[in-house]
């Protein structure tokens, strides 16, 4: 039976944009590609103490020039993908599903009664950068290794990145993307077998996400890092699929 390369995805008929849909009781809540769209409402929210606590990459103040910049840079990304998937319909239309290097839907978005949606945070998932090798020159070496590997590698090391709106914290909603994610296009679509999961020390919601999807802590991280001129140590998780158990 013919299928698309987008499965498990399903797509908007009115719009063309693939999504994917949280279980309930978060059924309201889809996953898409970015929209250049959402530099005005992004910004808003990493600007939150509740948010930029807890995140070391973006710059605070985010300002929209950042928004823009960051989300044509992780359109693009996405926006790889679908055309890989698409190009590889057109080649191969009987052929199985295709192995990718990402997964082309990772912004969360809240579906109103009245069909429009709001965005509320963003899960990416991508290479690690390994922070448990604490030796600068080492680390340097195994990330290279790492993003040099081939996709589909059962020993690249991948991690979640994320942040949610603090309206919708509490609600289970990131542990089900990342559920979501996971078990519907990480591992079978993208072949992920190994992860790593950081979190700063002190962000216990977060850690029980990582938890809550199988990850195990092993140790506190004191790497010497600082983050807008505050010392951080992080938690380390480990995530192995099954089929590396025994």
């Amino acid at each position: 039976m013919p299928h698309s390369q987008l499965y498990p995805l399903e797509v908007n008929p009115k719009t063309g944009e693939p999504f994917l849909r949280l279980p309930a009781p978060n059924d309201n809540i889809i996953l898409t590609p970015p929209r250049l769209s959402d530099a005005k409402c992004s910004a808003p929210i990493l600007n939150d103490p509740m948010v930029s606590v807890w995140l070391e990459g973006p710059p605070i103040p985010y300002l929209d020039e950042h928004a823009q910049g960051w989300l044509a840079l992780v359109k693009g990304q996405s926006d790889g993908i679908l055309e890989e998937l698409k190009e590889e319909d057109r080649l191969n239309p009987d052929g199985p599903l295709k192995l990718v290097g990402g997964c082309p839907v990772r912004h969360i978005r809240e579906v109103l009664p009245d069909g429009t949606d709001v965005y509320l945070g963003d899960i990416q998932i991508g290479r690690a950068q390994l922070e448990e090798v604490v030796d600068p020159e080492e680390r340097k070496r195994a990330v290279e290794e790492n993003n040099g590997k081939d996709v589909g590698d059962p020993s690249i090391i991948w991690t979640f990145g994320d942040y949610l709106a603090p309206s919708h914290h509490g609600r289970g909603i990131m542990s089900a993307a990342m559920t979501a994610i996971l078990n519907t296009w990480a591992i079978p679509r993208m072949g992920v077998r190994l992860m790593a999961g950081y979190t700063f020390s002190g962000n216990e919601g977060s850690r029980r996400v990582f938890e809550k999807n199988g990850f195990v802590w092993k140790r506190t991280l004191d790497t010497g890092k600082v983050v807008r001129g505050e010392r951080k140590t992080l938690n380390y998780l480990e995530w192995r699929h099954g089929d590396l158990e025994g």
